[in-house]
């Protein structure tokens, strides 16, 4: 008898794993918006108020907080940092913290990763490249505000996740030694002489946040860059001067507080007495206008802190506090 023949072997080959995915799909996932969410030690937020006379942008007019789109191939984390940098000059430790949707100026709708940091300083004295201006405010001050929606949305919901901290006392936080490290803005100063001894001043805009309608050297804060090639750059962007490093000289240094606990502030004073170029308003939403004037007697008023720089260096002085207990 004859067997009957056996059906054809079949082999069934193993699986194949799922590649790992490559980068531009892990980017195509990504929330195109990023943003930064950044908490001082008392609980409080800081917040940006957008420019109200820009329809093109997200949520005009609102109070929201820093951030920006993924640029080329930009992880969320890159573009978070890059865009903080850019509006507000801090880099900080951010960690991811949620997600958000949010409405674009033509209706649509996209998601925004938002990173959360920690951060204690002074608002005013931020460089606001882009917006109006940069303020601190608690939760509860939170509802008189006209809030970009999603923004009040990532606050309410840190509220709610995370305990708010208890607020240091001014003893603690301003005492020698007796608090933890705070950083300090480091701005730089011009001291642009001509060789009749007059030095260039400006008188701020009226609408500037900090010190309005008050002479002030032309002056900037450091971004990511040193000191000379901070003070070079504001000549050029604020007055359209040109200036070779080999000719800027340290002359003064200024260690201040406005107010005890307050962000501390380093100024580096630079004598300069070579230049290209004739000063003129390139900031005018920060400068009126240019003037010279001797030293020992400037026009008034004058920026406190100026004031003592000034008095510092007419005395042949390297360094000065002011404002410290």
């Amino acid at each position: 008898m004859t067997a009957a023949p056996r059906p054809p072997h079949h082999h069934t080959p193993p699986p194949v794993p799922n590649p790992e995915p490559k980068m531009h799909d892990t980017l195509s996932t990504e929330p195109q918006g990023t943003a930064a969410l950044l908490v001082s030690s008392d609980g409080q937020y800081l917040l940006h108020l957008r420019d109200a006379n820009k329809p093109w942008i997200c949520d005009p007019g609102t109070w929201s907080i820093p951030g920006g789109n993924r640029e080329g191939q930009e992880s969320s984390q890159e573009a978070v940092e890059r865009e903080l940098l850019e509006e507000t000059g801090l880099s900080v430790p951010l960690t991811p913290f949620t997600v958000v949707d949010a409405h674009g100026p033509d209706g649509g709708t996209g998601r925004i990763r938002v990173y959360l940091g920690a951060w204690d300083g002074d608002a005013d004295a931020l460089p606001c490249h882009e917006g109006i201006m940069f303020r601190w405010f608690d939760a509860a001050k939170t509802r008189w505000l006209t809030m970009c929606p999603w923004t009040a949305e990532v606050i309410a919901l840190h509220q709610r996740s995370t305990p708010v901290p208890t607020p240091q006392t001014e003893e603690r936080s301003a005492g020698a030694g007796g608090g933890r490290p705070r950083p300090n803005t480091v701005g730089v100063h011009l001291f642009l002489q001509r060789e009749d001894g007059t030095v260039l001043f400006g008188l701020r805009h009226p609408d500037c946040a900090f010190a309005p309608s008050t002479f002030q050297l032309l002056s900037g804060h450091c971004e990511q860059e040193a000191a000379v090639a901070c003070a070079v750059r504001e000549a050029q962007e604020e007055a359209g001067l040109l200036i070779d490093p080999a000719d800027v000289e340290l002359v003064h240094v200024l260690h201040m507080v406005d107010a005890p606990g307050s962000q501390p502030m380093v100024g580096f004073y630079f004598r300069v007495r070579t230049w290209r170029g004739t000063p003129v308003v390139r900031e005018p939403d920060r400068c009126v206008y240019w003037t010279w004037a001797p030293a020992d007697n400037p026009p008034q008023p004058l920026v406190p802190y100026t004031a003592a720089a000034l008095a510092g260096i007419r005395a042949g002085r390297l360094y000065t506090e002011l404002g410290w207990s």
